[in-house]
């Protein structure tokens, strides 16, 4: 395999079992007791904001974009990102992550908050989000709540419990 291979592509229904795949290898069934996922739970991803990456015809990595609200504050959440282990430490992720964050810029999302680590989504414009001003529906260590700002002053808009966009918000278990 080379890099020259992986292909980036915006995600479609056709690929939907191989990300599902993809995320249970990562994350293993605990992914369905996670704060982001409760959240991912309220409506649908914004599919035109997810991607995968691809050698030939197999998807190797995903990255998904979904539609939050805390407060007054609109926002998009990146997660789940996962990649392959064949395909780790390649940058895959990164890539995909860069690709996603431009897409959301062009259509004009004013920021996008994660849970994960700074060190990883740091260097991608990832800062951590002040402590107490945002909630999850689930326990999660502050110092993983990160936000990339697009818009000056958009992050300092959310507050209090993440929810869905749509409006449904998660309950608390």
């Amino acid at each position: 395999m080379s890099l020259a291979d992986v292909a980036y592509m915006p995600e479609t229904p056709a690929h939907d079992a191989e990300i599902d795949a993809i995320n249970e290898e990562a994350f293993g069934p605990g992914r369905f007791a996670r704060a982001a996922y409760r959240i991912r739970e309220g409506g649908p991803h914004e599919r035109a904001l997810s991607f995968v990456a691809t050698d030939g015809e197999t998807v190797v990595a995903s990255v998904r974009m979904t539609r939050i609200a805390a407060g007054q504050g609109r926002a998009l959440m990146l997660g789940p990102l996962a990649v392959r282990p064949a395909y780790k430490n390649l940058g895959i992720g990164r890539k995909l992550v860069a690709i996603a964050l431009e897409k959301a810029r062009e259509a004009g999302h004013a920021a996008v908050i994660l849970v994960g680590d700074e060190p990883y989504y740091g260097p991608l414009g990832f800062k951590r989000i002040p402590s107490g001003q945002i909630a999850m529906p689930r326990p999660v260590d502050p110092n993983r709540l990160l936000a990339h700002e697009v818009i000056a002053g958009a992050v300092g808009k959310l507050t209090g419990m993440v929810r869905h966009e749509d409006g449904r918000q998660a309950v608390s278990a």
